[in-house]
């Protein structure tokens, strides 16, 4: 008994795979931090791959949950080559906003089906969205704050944070 509609089941695929993408995204801008010999910064993206692999994986288990079919799409390879630390930041909170609307297009599309389940389910992630918009944006503040040179200023922060 499939308790998901295919609408809404093929826009969460998408999601899947947007979420496994940014997870791949976040490793990228890992290794950029990780070859600046910003630890801490490199630490902070490894953290963020894994929150959102966990989410595509939240995504996965609801479809299944639900009755419907896994299907997840061809994943873009992530840019790999930034021109500073600011443009990966940036590039970020890009994202973090762009998965904010994704996110509301899914709520949208469960509350014109009257699917009570999946807002029940899609309100953690609009919480969630708030969060990661706000952690970008301060981040991307800061870094333009401290200027490339004194990156180390941003790892402090970053180590205090925690």
């Amino acid at each position: 008994m499939m308790l998901i509609s295919t609408e809404l089941n093929q826009a969460i695929n998408g999601q899947i795979g947007r979420e496994f993408g940014a997870s791949m995204q976040y490793l990228s801008i890992a290794a950029y931090f990780d070859g600046e010999a910003l630890p801490r910064l490199a630490g902070f993206f490894y953290k963020q791959a894994e929150e959102e692999h966990a989410h595509a994986m939240k995504f996965f288990k609801y479809v299944v949950e639900t009755g419907g079919n896994v299907a997840i799409p061809p994943i873009e390879a992530p840019k790999s080559h930034f021109e500073s630390a600011e443009s990966a930041f940036q590039l970020s909170l890009d994202w973090e906003v762009e998965v904010t609307r994704q996110i509301n297009h899914l709520y949208d599309t469960a509350r014109t089906e009257n699917d009570y389940a999946a807002q029940n389910f899609l309100d953690w992630f609009v919480e969630e969205q708030i969060e990661e918009v706000s952690t970008m944006d301060n981040l991307v503040k800061l870094v333009r704050r401290t200027g490339e040179k004194n990156l180390i200023m941003l790892e402090a922060y970053i180590a205090h944070e925690g």
